[in-house]
């Protein structure tokens, strides 16, 4: 196996190991795992935050240290009870662990580092699956009015892009030669998508005229990145600190995945239920994955139940 590892990697196998009491051969083969996956960013930051805290609980539970080959499927059963009864974590939080580890084990199994999966016949939790949450329509125009009020032009134009094409936050990487606007029709390039994957959507005129009013006072920095700040390209960090900014100026959380969903839920709504536009948009290969926004939200299903009448 190389020595060299990229920087990213390192900085993911070291957290994931972080004051963990664990054999040397388990640390080197989660860095194996890990260099031979091409997953995003914030998957492979999920995969090390939850590695990490199974192996603090297995260190804590079992009194030994964290070795691959000593995990055994009740300790994955116990560890997903653990996690939903004793920690109150949701059913997706704890699915998603579950699923995460299963990933990593099943990865052993089938490079001969282990001879069984522990977490394979392990079940996740049951759940009925319900919308993803959006914004409403008055939240949005309190978000906006805001961001007018302020006079935030570039919030503004960030804001108007996750609300009109759905993207993701990776997605606001852009560069200058990725918008093309003209003054009756628009279009964006989305070159950061989830597995390297690439897609062309259309900028609705609301989102061309935000855009174009940042484009207007944009400093003349050297980088070609659209979005700039005092330091040079904005990051996704930046974009949540934004975020978290407005959330506390209006009152309501905002993250960018919700303005995402917010737009999958509109675009339904005004767009007779369209899937197969919203998918490409979204940059869904699965219809499965996009049907999710045609489920009801918890807080329809409460709506419809206070209209039931003896």
């Amino acid at each position: 196996m190389s020595n060299k590892r990229p920087e990213s990697r390192r900085n993911w196998v070291d957290n994931a190991f972080r004051g963990v009491r664990s054999q040397p051969e388990s640390r080197e083969l989660f860095d194996e795992f890990l260099s031979g996956i091409e997953y995003s960013q914030n998957t492979t930051r999920a995969i090390a935050s939850d590695l990490h805290q199974f192996m603090i609980w297995f260190v804590d539970r079992n009194g030994e240290d964290f070795t691959v080959s000593r995990v055994t499927m009740r300790d994955v059963i116990d560890y997903k009870n653990y996690r939903r009864t004793e920690m109150g974590m949701s059913i997706a939080t704890v699915n998603r662990s579950i699923v995460l580890l299963r990933r990593f084990f099943g990865w052993l199994v089938e490079h001969n580092k282990l001879s069984t999966n522990p977490a394979k016949s392990v079940r996740e939790f049951r759940s009925v699956e319900l919308a993803p949450k959006g914004l409403d329509r008055q939240s949005v125009r309190k978000l906006l009015r805001e961001l007018s009020v302020c006079g935030d032009v570039r919030a503004n134009a960030i804001f108007h892009m996750l609300l009109y094409t759905g993207c993701r936050v990776a997605d606001l990487r852009l560069e200058l030669s990725d918008l093309n606007i003209t003054q009756r029709s628009g279009t964006v390039v989305f070159r950061h998508g989830k597995g390297g994957k690439q897609r062309i959507v259309p900028l609705p005129l609301p989102a061309r005229t935000a855009i174009h009013e940042w484009l207007e006072v944009r400093p003349p920095v050297r980088t070609s990145s659209v979005f700039v700040g005092t330091r040079g390209p904005l990051t996704e960090r930046g974009v949540r600190a934004i975020c978290n900014k407005y959330s506390a100026v209006i009152g309501i959380r905002i993250h960018p995945h919700l303005c995402r969903h917010t737009f999958s839920h509109r675009y339904l709504e005004d767009n007779g239920n369209d899937l197969v536009g919203l998918a490409a948009i979204l940059g869904h290969e699965n219809l499965n994955t996009t049907c999710r926004y045609t489920k009801r939200t918890q807080e329809s299903l409460a709506a419809n139940s206070e209209n039931i009448t003896y």
